[in-house]
């Protein structure tokens, strides 16, 4: 199986879901405190929504052309556990069934992308170790 969506874009969307995935809801208190001043030493790490981010997955996603967007939705079925690596053509299949919109639409809508996106690429022995990274 050889994809037609790059690897390095495979791997930013799975560096950027992993960051959308790990903000923590902020917790709403009646006062206005300063949160470096509260009790709870994890205060400071509270994120309402980092909509920088959450722009970043969606713009990654809409720049990619709709056999790209099927191949990620499918190695995102085949690390779910939905397909095997053998019915590849199954989860292609069914990942081509809706629209670009509806593609990305369930993308990001997976809970648990940046997971899913590497055990996909693992079932085919692609890794993103070494892309992207710094010599």
């Amino acid at each position: 199986m050889e994809l037609v969506v790059s690897l390095d874009s495979v791997c930013r969307l799975i560096v950027r879901a992993r960051e959308l995935e790990a903000q923590v809801p902020g917790i709403e208190t009646d006062d206005e405190e300063d949160p470096t001043d509260s009790d709870d030493p994890y205060a400071v790490i509270e994120d309402e929504a980092n909509t920088a981010i959450e722009e970043e997955v969606s713009t990654l996603l809409e720049d990619l052309a709709e056999d790209e967007l099927a191949e990620i939705l499918a190695l995102a079925l085949v690390g779910r556990g939905s397909f095997e690596a053998a019915e590849w053509d199954e989860a292609l299949e069914e990942a081509n069934e809706g629209d670009s919109q509806d593609v990305i639409g369930q993308l990001r809508e997976m809970p648990m992308l940046a997971a899913y996106l590497e055990a996909g690429l693992a079932a085919f022995d692609l890794s993103c170790d070494g892309i992207g990274q710094l010599d």
